[in-house]
């Protein structure tokens, strides 16, 4: 047996796991429940120090491509599963695993046969469960344009994703948005650039078994009211390309016009991507200047907030977050009589608003939410009592009342009062 880790932090190489036995022919008590979908291959998750993971049967050379795959995807920072483990040669005898269960089941071929490994993503769920639990169009929509701009950044990064579907896809709340996660690449290619043809068939794919999925939550009459299945397959579609054509179509401008080149980049940095380099040249005979954005990264907005407050947030939170720090930076300001730098100003942004609201929150009352997550509800909540009140409540009123109206009867449950299907956890 050959077992590959990919991280020291995710060694689960505990030797009371059967390795050498198939899934289907485990003891179920060494696996766990949680939110999952709907699988073409085995899948089992088992918990391990704390972490839960995902299992999945597979062919040892595909296994290997979608380990290879996967880690190459999280190595450019594109929004996948971490992929932790790869095992396989699996048909030799693990005698130690044999001596401490009796495993069931009929003997399967192990000769040729992988199992994948990947580290369980915690708040995210599978489009059925968030579905069936009832959302709203306008949350649907959010989820099939979080789906539309993760294909855009794989295409952008040269991979062909062969099966694009909401099955294959994990979301997760960000920011009061959605965030997509790939969760199966066993059909996917890397590629230096995706040809024009790869990347519409790609796309077509995506319309036809989105539309398809769709289609069976209609009939299960678990789609919200008035939602069209082929009509919302191609919203996707249209979405992805106006955010495609954004990313990469060139422009022409008058050589006086440089500030259309500034609005440019501004629009792709807002949609989270920045521009790494730049293509301009001359056309009709140097009357007209043409732009083209040749390399374009995505996470703008992550990356930049990272880098001065040290967070590791997600796209939108980050947004919403830079958005409050600039806010703050602009107060202090004001107060000092003179511009404070930006450094300076996340610094205290940090020390003074961030952590000071994040801490009295009951660590049991967290749920599957993250501090940013927390940090950019209590901001909600401060506007709603604001408005409700006329005036602002300030700070420590709003984390009062979250803590005791929002966390409190979602602990206890109260669906009446909060019917996010984002919200609830599984254990």
């Amino acid at each position: 047996m050959k077992i590959q880790i990919a991280s020291p932090s995710h060694y689960i190489t505990d030797l009371r796991y059967p390795w050498s036995k198939h899934l289907t022919q485990w003891p179920p008590e060494l696996f766990v429940e949680v939110a999952r979908g709907i699988h073409r291959n085995v899948v089992r998750f088992v918990s391990h120090n704390n972490q839960v993971y995902a299992l999945k049967e597979l062919m040892t050379p595909v296994a290997r491509k979608e380990y290879k795959l996967l880690r190459e995807l999280q190595e450019l920072g594109l929004p996948v599963v971490e992929a932790v483990g790869l095992v396989t040669n699996r048909d030799e005898d693990v005698a130690e695993a044999r001596a401490r269960f009796d495993l069931v089941g009929e003997p399967v071929d192990m000769a040729n046969r992988g199992l994948l490994v990947t580290h369980y993503l915690d708040g995210a769920l599978p489009y059925r469960i968030i579905i069936q639990q009832g959302i709203s169009a306008e949350q649907l929509s959010q989820m099939l344009d979080a789906l539309a701009e993760l294909l855009v950044r794989l295409h952008l990064s040269g991979f062909y994703w062969g099966d694009c579907s909401l099955s294959n896809t994990l979301f997760r709340r960000d920011a009061g948005l959605m965030a997509a996660y790939l969760v199966d690449a066993e059909t996917g290619e890397m590629r230096d650039k995706l040809s024009e043809g790869r990347r519409e068939y790609d796309l077509e794919l995506a319309e036809t078994n989105i539309g398809g999925e769709l289609m069976d939550l209609e009939a299960a009459g678990t789609l919200p009211k008035g939602q069209d299945p082929i009509d919302l397959a191609q919203a996707l579609v249209e979405r992805y390309s106006k955010l495609w054509a954004e990313l990469t179509q060139d422009e022409v401008f008058d050589p006086e016009d440089q500030y259309l080149m500034e609005q440019r980049i501004r629009r792709l940095n807002d949609l989270g991507f920045d521009v790494e380099e730049m293509e301009i040249t001359t056309v009709d005979n140097g009357q007209r200047v043409r732009m083209v954005p040749r390399v374009v990264e995505h996470w703008h907005h992550r990356r930049r907030l990272n880098s001065l407050t040290g967070l590791q947030v997600q796209e939108n939170q980050a947004r919403r977050l830079l958005n409050d720090l600039s806010r703050y930076k602009a107060h202090l300001s004001e107060v000092d009589g003179r511009d404070i730098p930006e450094p300076v100003a996340a610094y205290r942004w940090l020390s003074e608003v961030f952590n000071p609201t994040i801490e009295p929150i009951p660590a049991d009352m967290k749920g599957k939410l993250d501090d940013a997550e927390i940090f950019h509800e209590i901001l909600e909540h401060r506007w709603y009592l604001s408005e409700a009140s006329g005036k602002d409540v300030g700070q420590k009123a709003a984390i009062d009342s979250y803590i005791n109206t929002v966390l409190k009867r979602r602990q206890a449950g109260d669906v009446e009062i909060d019917t996010d299907p984002f919200v609830s956890s599984q254990k």
